[in-house]
């Protein structure tokens, strides 16, 4: 089995209760080591010096070590752990909570010039933020901005949503919590519950309930036996009644848990009198076992791939199904606006004729409600009404409405139609990359079929070929121990650019100055150029031919073209104004021209373009990242359709909630699970590279 390498919301809970145990302890140091191990250094009175390791990056653990085994102070702490230190230095230990039954440990610190307060996330990628007293993120481990939530300097720190807390629940709520589901028992306690799978097993078989059983088929015995189970451990670990167990297989560690479970009967224990030791000795040995590893061929995880893969699809399927579900909504409630055209535009003409004549909004408010009451249908049909967007919101046939006065039904109407086809657009990249993501799985299976094949030394295959078989064989780059770095340095990367899938290069400006460069230096006779309805795009270039060769007549593919203006759409304001689509149009040099109109001006990087064009419209502002691993070896960008095939992995992206560096981040993340060389990934396809082919504005990354 896997071995374990993140703390469970139980185990975090065991671990708040023997942590109390140090409150009172005064802070000495902080370090941090490289960018998700900080080690903090206490002083108790009565356990004299404590040393707290909290890790939040591939593992994820807090606990007390063994002074005695820590590692040693790096040489010059970095900016976190001089913010910890100038906070706490001295400080108090106040309190260690686990917030609700989440993975979230809450330390709190008291000095007499101010409170800080340290918050560990022990799930997803993993986060240590620093509090003032006020709540407001001092500074942290990783920027987190979502839709639901924000962690970063000068923000307000946001808790994730409230899950719920099975230990404190009564047999009711329980009950109807498990009744909500509509998967089986043990998904349902891993899920719903919050106890993770292997908690969700254990639950089962102390309650001596089939796991696979569907939760409609519980009994009213059954769901109290589970809950009795679950209120077993909810009391052990509030009264500290611990048997922490470190479990191996062969010699190896495998699991650590507070409580000996009958899930892990298989395989042989050690006894701890003490978790937080029990955790020590758990993740040194780990740290061992994998030293030892590294001699011995290496067996890719390729379950926890496949386990993956098939999780992206689950997740892209619902997606897809939410799409289909907006766009429907909205085409719903665009065609109760055309049935109910005289109510609609009755509302819309009565304000609009009330603002025309110096009415204030909370004046027609008040008037629409006293209509209402007198029974005006026009009047019953308006719930709200905003002053600071120019809207009402109307209900008709239970679905609610915001109309914008100064448009008429059919503009209102057209909006929600535009929303309806923005999301199908969304759909049809959701069905595009359901398709990656299968065709990745079925690549993954069949690396595990070759892998077993071969007895686990997968080199063995080709002296088992036939020696007359001269066929090339297509390099697995990803599952390579090490791919040999080829690097160069091309005149055309110091812009934006890609080529596309007929091999032409396509360049664009990153600013106002790369715009006038490469019409004036890079603009040949027969190539084409490309630009965006919308303003503040980049200046497109599709080159038939290289700078220093000579122009001459090139056939160049319509799918090439249309590549080039979906590039054109994706780095220009469609995607910084978070829209999912946008226009763009072609045109040849000689139509391109620096010479204004008389009486106007132009921008540097503007120009005129004079004569027909050739639009494109509603392209999908939607980008990959790659990192190429044949011919040269960087992070490559741009179209989905023209990257796919010149990376060995590539990672779809959309106009979204993640900042730009932020969302680097987590592709360059992504990129290190799937190379089994992670040097490689650090060297050729860090944050800060990977981040020059993403657009300016936030982004979402697909099926990840």
């Amino acid at each position: 089995m896997d071995q374990k390498r993140e703390l469970t919301s139980v185990d975090v809970a065991a671990v708040v209760g023997e942590l109390s145990r140090y409150e009172g302890a005064k802070l000495d140091k902080a370090y941090l080591y490289g960018d998700d191990l900080v080690r903090l250094k206490l002083r108790h009175y009565d356990h004299g010096r404590v040393e707290l390791l909290i890790e939040t990056g591939e593992r994820k653990r807090l606990h007390a070590a063994d002074p005695d085994r820590v590692p040693d102070a790096p040489e010059r702490p970095p900016e976190f752990a001089k913010t910890i230190r100038s906070r706490i230095a001295g400080g108090e230990l106040a309190s260690v909570e686990q917030f609700e039954f989440d993975r979230i440990v809450v330390l709190r610190f008291e000095r007499p010039d101010g409170d800080t307060t340290l918050v560990v996330e022990l799930f997803g990628d993993g986060n240590v933020a620093v509090l003032d007293e006020h709540g407001e993120v001092l500074r942290s481990l990783e920027t987190v901005r979502l839709k639901s939530r924000t962690v970063a300097p000068g923000a307000v720190y946001e808790y994730p949503a409230s899950r719920l807390q099975p230990f404190a629940v009564g047999f009711d709520q329980f009950r109807a919590k498990v009744q909500e589901s509509d998967a089986d028992v043990v998904r349902t306690l891993a899920t719903q519950l919050n106890f993770g799978g292997l908690y969700g097993e254990e639950i089962c078989a102390r309650a001596d309930v089939d796991k696979t059983l569907d939760v409609s088929e519980l009994s009213d015995d059954q769901i109290r036996a589970l809950y009795d189970a679950v209120g077993r451990i909810g009391d052990r670990l509030r009264a500290g009644d611990l048997e922490p167990r470190v479990y191996e297989d062969d010699d190896e560690v495998v699991d650590v848990t507070p409580l000996p479970l009958a899930e892990r009967e298989s395989f042989d224990a050690v006894g701890f009198d003490d978790f937080q030791r029990a955790l020590d000795d758990y993740f040194r040995r780990l740290d061992t076992d994998e030293a030892d590893d590294d001699t011995a061929p290496q067996r890719p995880d390729f379950e926890g791939e496949i386990a993956k893969q098939e999780r992206i699809i689950e997740q892209q399927e619902g997606a897809i199904q939410n799409f289909e579900e907006q766009a429907e909504a909205e085409r719903e409630r665009a065609e109760l606006l055309y049935a109910n055209y005289d109510l609609v535009d009755d509302v819309l003409t009565t304000v609009r004729d009330a603002r025309e004549e110096g009415t204030d909004w909370d004046e027609i408010e008040a008037t629409l409600s006293a209509g209402a009451d007198r029974g005006i249908p026009a009047a019953e049909a308006v719930v709200g009404v905003s002053g600071s967007d120019g809207t009402v919101t109307v209900d008709i046939d239970d679905s609610r409405i915001e109309l914008v006065v100064a448009d008429g039904v059919e503009k209102n109407a057209d909006r929600l139609y535009q929303e309806a086809k923005r999301v199908e657009g969304k759909k049809q990249g959701a069905l595009e990359a359901i398709e990656n993501t299968r065709e990745e799985l079925e690549a993954v299976r069949e690396r595990k079929r070759r892998w077993e094949a071969a007895d686990g030394h997968p080199d063995d295959e080709d002296e088992e070929e036939d020696d007359d078989d001269e066929e090339e064989t297509e390099t697995d780059w990803l599952a390579e121990p090490s791919v040999p770095l080829r690097t160069s340095d091309e005149w055309y990367e110091r812009f934006r650019w890609f080529h596309t899938s007929d091999g032409f290069l396509v360049i664009g400006g990153r600013n106002a100055d790369q715009n006038e460069d490469i019409v004036n230096k890079y603009l040949n006779s027969n190539d084409l150029f490309y630009h965006t309805q919308a303003h503040g795009g980049p200046v497109t270039v599709l080159k038939a031919t290289g700078p220093s060769e000579a122009a001459r007549d090139v056939d160049i593919p319509q799918q090439s073209r249309e590549e080039a203006a979906q590039f054109a759409v994706a780095y220009s304001s469609v995607w910084k104004d978070g829209r999912g689509a946008g226009d763009a149009y072609e045109v040849t040099p000689d139509q391109v021209s620096k010479t204004p109109e008389s009486g106007e001006y132009l921008e540097k990087g503007g120009f005129v373009i004079r004569g027909d064009r050739t639009y494109y419209r509603d392209l999908a502002a939607r980008v990959a990242v790659g990192v190429q691993a044949e011919e040269t070896t960087q992070v490559i960008g741009g179209p989905p359709s023209a990257i796919g095939d010149r990376a060995a992995t590539t990672i779809e992206l959309e106009p979204g909630r993640f900042a730009q560096n932020d969302a680097a981040v987590k592709c360059y993340r992504e990129f290190k699970t799937r190379f089994a060389d992670e040097s490689f990934v650090r060297k050729v396809a860090s944050a800060d590279l990977i981040q020059e082919f993403l657009p300016p504005g936030g982004s979402d990354l697909l099926g990840v």
